[in-house]
């Protein structure tokens, strides 16, 4: 079952932007400790039924954003969904189908930990509905590995591609990161042949950054000099490219067509609805708002049934959504159309125009009527280049 947008009667916006849906898993086996997101160490036993259960509750108190809308792509993110049964995951995506109509070529993503694969149960994943997965691998390397504090060792990963595949797992990322302690550009680049080898039709590439509220922020490794992380960055680059993978966001690489529609979603500025502990969304209305939301962070708060789902929720003002647009948009190599500003914020193309100059005289902006692009020099210095639509 498929519907079209609604047409809304905003002033500006004349049609409500695609929609997804994020669902958070928050448990992980133990926690990385580079990691910042919201997740948590697994015990014994999880309360599988019982979050599932939350879950729907939460997705029945945001059905008023959905407007008549499908749903477009669904993502599971953690912590670390697989460690989720296949029967937990299908109920679940069963209910949401009752309460969304899913799009006929809904993409569905699931996150997976190599150290979570087993045959059987990835092809009752896929059984479900899902139709991609994204391993997080970050290293083959053993010391690499035991330094970022994974659990899974290089076999494991290179295993995981094999059982994907014969899960039946056609479309597939793998994350891998660079800049690790002690990383050489021929280790860097050593990972990156590795996982091109494997066949997956997608890579997130991305350089390790300490963040506040980690072990590494508490503890810091030594990590490689900037012109060492500058070369691999180049020599990483050529070497995805020249094996079919084309950079369309800072840290995405895919084969023809195999882009992932979800993310694409997030920086083209379309609406997610996010369920589950800590989740986030950004919801469209047909009065023009456009309102950020955020669930509870603690599992335990989250399936406390006596407390609220939501955490918060701000709607955008009118000044600050050049920023929030353009810091989603800017991140693709090609950028977008120019007049999808006006589509998902309601205002004016003119709002842009004297920060446009500015950033074009810089060199940081392309001048393109048509698009809005950063030129290469403006995907280095993103934050510089977005500095200019601050109002």
């Amino acid at each position: 079952m498929t519907l079209t947008s609604s047409l809304i009667q905003a002033p500006g916006i004349s049609q409500l932007p695609p929609l997804a849906l994020y669902i958070h898993i928050p448990w992980c086996v133990r926690k990385c400790p580079y990691c910042d997101f919201n997740s948590h160490a697994a015990g014994p036993e999880l309360p599988e039924a019982a979050y599932v259960a939350a879950l729907l509750t939460d997705l029945d108190q945001e059905l008023a954003a959905v407007q008549g809308r499908v749903i477009t792509s669904i993502f599971f993110g953690g912590g670390t969904p697989s460690l989720f049964s296949a029967d937990a995951l299908g109920r679940l995506l069963r209910g949401v189908e009752q309460r969304i109509p899913f799009a006929s070529d809904i993409e569905i993503t699931l996150e997976a930990n190599p150290g979570t694969f087993e045959q059987d149960k990835f092809k009752a994943y896929r059984q479900t509905g899902i139709n991609r997965l994204s391993i997080g691998v970050q290293s083959f390397q053993p010391a690499k590995l035991q330094a970022l504090g994974r659990i899974h060792n290089g076999e494991e990963a290179i295993r995981a591609a094999g059982m994907a595949r014969a899960a039946g797992f056609d479309n597939f990322n793998m994350d891998l990161m660079h800049g690790l302690p002690d990383q050489s550009m021929d280790d860097a680049l050593g990972d990156l042949r590795q996982a091109i080898e494997l066949g997956p039709t997608h890579l997130s590439w991305y350089q390790l950054t300490v963040e506040p509220n980690t072990v590494f922020w508490n503890q810091p490794p030594e990590l490689p000099e900037d012109d060492i992380l500058w070369d691999i960055q180049e020599a990483g680059q050529g070497l995805m490219a020249a094996n079919g993978f084309g950079q369309y966001e800072v840290s995405a690489y895919a084969q023809p067509e195999r882009a992932a529609r979800h993310n694409l979603n997030y920086w083209r500025f379309g609406d997610f609805i996010g369920i589950g502990a800590g989740a986030h969304g950004k919801l469209t209305y047909a009065d023009g708002r456009i309102v950020r939301t955020w669930k509870t962070r603690l599992p335990k708060d989250y399936l406390n049934l006596a407390k609220p789902f939501k955490a918060g929720e701000k709607q955008l003002p009118e000044d600050e959504l050049p920023f929030e647009f353009l810091m989603n948009a800017l991140r693709l190599t090609q950028g977008v159309e120019a007049q999808l500003f006006t589509d998902r914020t309601g205002l004016p193309l003119a709002r842009l125009a004297q920060a446009r100059r500015l950033a074009e005289q810089r060199g940081l902006l392309q001048v393109e009527p048509d698009r809005l692009v950063a030129t290469p020099r403006g995907q280095l210095f993103l934050n510089d280049l977005l500095q200019y639509f601050l109002t």
